[in-house]
């Protein structure tokens, strides 16, 4: 009980969204939530975009890095180069698998995150910050509107974890 106020008071304080209720429970010691930021942008396969300005922030979710494990590497395309909605850009390698990261908007990779070759496990301490992989020149803003908002992105996640 202790850990279920913890979680919740801590996600409150934070601003973010306890993904996942049904897996507290006071013997899990295990990370019990996924932080959900508001005014972000959120795909079905776990990618997030924060769309400032001409400029938008892509890299992957709380609960996306949270199902991977521990960052070991992380294959990023040059700059220059075109991301398509819905198609891989680059891939992260895990201590349990490698995954493709899908673009949720389509553009022109206008910077990489260089740090991740050295750190990437800056992916699992801090997917929204220093965890970002890629900014893009989006080509047609209006994708945006496609994508899942913080509310719809964690009942997704719910609903995909209690399939699983």
């Amino acid at each position: 009980m202790a850990l279920r106020m913890w979680a919740s008071s801590t996600a409150n304080a934070l601003r973010i969204s306890v993904a996942s209720k049904a897996r507290l429970s006071p013997y899990s010691f295990s990370r019990c939530f996924s932080a959900v930021i508001d005014g972000l942008k959120y795909a079905t396969s776990h990618e997030w975009v924060k769309h400032e300005g001409s400029v938008a922030t892509i890299g992957i979710t709380d609960h996306a890095q949270d199902h991977l494990g521990e960052v070991v590497f992380v294959d990023l395309p040059e700059v220059g180069t075109s991301a398509t909605q819905g198609k891989s850009f680059g891939a992260v390698e895990s201590v349990k698998a490698t995954s493709d990261i899908n673009s949720p908007i389509s553009g022109e990779i206008v910077e990489v995150n260089s740090k991740l070759s050295e750190s990437p496990g800056a992916i699992n301490s801090s997917p929204y910050e220093e965890g970002w992989m890629i900014k893009v020149k989006p080509s047609n803003p209006s994708e945006l509107e496609s994508l899942l908002g913080p509310k719809e992105y964690t009942k997704f996640c719910e609903e995909e974890d209690a399939a699983h």
